[in-house]
């Protein structure tokens, strides 16, 4: 036999012999290739091309961006990449609404590779933060259902809100001047909340305000390779997996930071338009970047997304399943979770947010197993995610560093007391951070944190050994 033969017979028995030991996995990505699908990321085996680990997610508020959070939190845990996190006194957000800047940023969570928390978009400032291939995502949702969500959820913030009689959306649409003040604070959740939170002006004047939302849909489609819309969330991550290149255990979820329905307010006839109109920026944005979606997943193939969506939905299932002992998982007030640290922060008592409790009885969810720490990251709240990460990564930085000179410490007032940046709306003060107690803290006595020096926090590279990007 010529040794040409030899090899083909060697490559088969072992191709047989892989495909044995991996079945499974096998099986999803013979379904996709069967529908000529780029092959589905189930398995290393089958890896062509690394996954993309560099990513920055811009959180919108009220548009299911806590769960596309932890989503991000839990991917960069399993493959050991730094999570940006904000410094101590900006609490689980960047200051929000304070356009970012990377003083913000807390000094044990550098350099990183993924950031995913609250903050008003600065490009510029994000690129000095994050690595140049970096990839810019983020999500947006239907004005109309947003707007009455944003409505509910800060009713008692929001001063354009709070002085509404009886707290009437309709009353407030008929007349939103009446109410709305332009630079009072938190006046971003009042009106076009998504184009501030991505760095626009909320209140453009209305003279040429068609021109300016078509320059900044240009802007913003330029700077993010993926806008998800909130209404088509797995569509959206079908396309983000294949743009990072990751698993279809990597896009796995669970929908957090939920209302009762009692919370919701159904908009009868007519409130939908007026809400759109009141922010038209965003109703703009909303419509370009639901179209490109399309646009996009028919690129993909229809029968390909289908698969794909029903494996999703399939491995999610069998995830929810594992966690919960067999069933669904049941939505329960924050004062049934007995866990503390699975509590959804609750803004008002007029909302009621929603969460989940692990059950006590299946292998599981075992305390100190890793079935149990997988379970109990997937329903983890915002806050307390937030803060588990600044303390594994605080811990970590210590290790890396164990003789690293002190860097200079400087007031974290001085820090926070910084102007914005030139073309940027007046300075509001920060949004209430959702979730009780004080900032966020690394360790159990909490203390004001230091800033790094400037050379180190806009070059991002600290001496001393590195960690390399998986």
């Amino acid at each position: 036999m010529s040794q040409k033969k030899i090899f083909l017979v060697i490559v088969a028995i072992s191709t047989v012999s892989l495909l044995l030991h991996h079945g499974g996995h096998f099986s999803w990505t013979m379904e996709a290739l069967h529908l000529g699908c780029p092959s589905l990321r189930t398995h290393p085996a089958f890896s062509l091309k690394p996954k993309h680990t560099n990513v920055a997610f811009l959180k919108t508020h009220k548009t299911a961006s806590t769960t596309m959070q932890n989503l991000l939190f839990r991917f960069a845990e399993r493959h050991n990449l730094t999570v940006a996190l904000p410094v101590q006194a900006c609490g689980h957000q960047f200051c929000y609404p304070r356009t970012f800047s990377t003083h913000l940023v807390h000094p044990h969570t550098l350099p990183p590779n993924v950031v995913t928390s609250h903050m008003r978009f600065n490009h510029a400032e994000m690129q000095r933060l994050m690595p140049n291939d970096t990839i810019y995502v983020t999500i947006l949702r239907e004005p109309g259902s947003m707007f009455e969500s944003l409505f509910s959820y800060y009713n008692q913030y929001c001063q354009s809100f709070k002085r509404v009689p009886n707290g009437s959306l309709e009353a407030f649409l008929d007349e939103p001047w009446r109410y709305y003040r332009p630079d009072e604070n938190d006046s971003m959740y009042a009106r076009n909340t998504l184009t501030f939170d991505l760095g626009g002006d909320k209140d453009h004047p209305e003279a040429d305000v068609a021109a300016y939302a078509r320059a900044f849909v240009a802007k913003t489609e330029r700077v993010f390779s993926l806008v998800m819309i909130a209404e088509y969330f797995d569509e959206s991550l079908i396309l983000l997996r294949h743009l990072l290149s990751w698993d279809l255990e990597d896009m796995l979820y669970v929908k957090l930071n939920m209302r009762t329905s009692g919370s919701k307010h159904s908009l009868s006839p007519g409130l939908p338009a007026k809400i759109r109109v009141w922010n038209n920026l965003d109703a703009r944005l909303y419509d370009h970047f639901n179209t490109s979606l399309w646009h996009q997943l028919a690129a993909l193939g229809p029968a390909c997304v289908a698969r794909e969506l029903r494996l999703l939905r399939r491995a999610q299932e069998k995830l929810v399943r594992g966690c919960f002992g067999g069933g669904l998982p049941q939505l329960r007030s924050a004062a049934q979770i007995k866990n503390k640290e699975l509590r959804p922060w609750q803004p008002s008592a007029k909302v009621d947010i929603v969460g989940y409790d692990l059950p006590t009885n299946t292998n599981a969810t075992r305390p100190g197993s890793l079935a149990h720490e997988l379970c109990l990251k997937l329903i983890m709240p915002e806050v307390q995610y937030t803060r588990v990460l600044l303390r594994s990564q605080s811990l970590r930085y210590r290790r890396s560093y164990p003789l690293r000179s002190p860097q200079p410490q400087q007031p974290i007032r001085s820090v926070l007391s910084r102007r914005q940046h030139v073309g940027m709306q007046p300075m509001h003060r920060q949004a209430p951070p959702p979730g009780p107690g004080p900032a966020l803290s690394p360790t159990a006595t909490p203390r004001p944190p230091g800033t790094q020096s400037r050379a180190t926090r806009v070059g991002l590279r600290s001496p001393g050994p590195q960690r390399k990007t998986p």
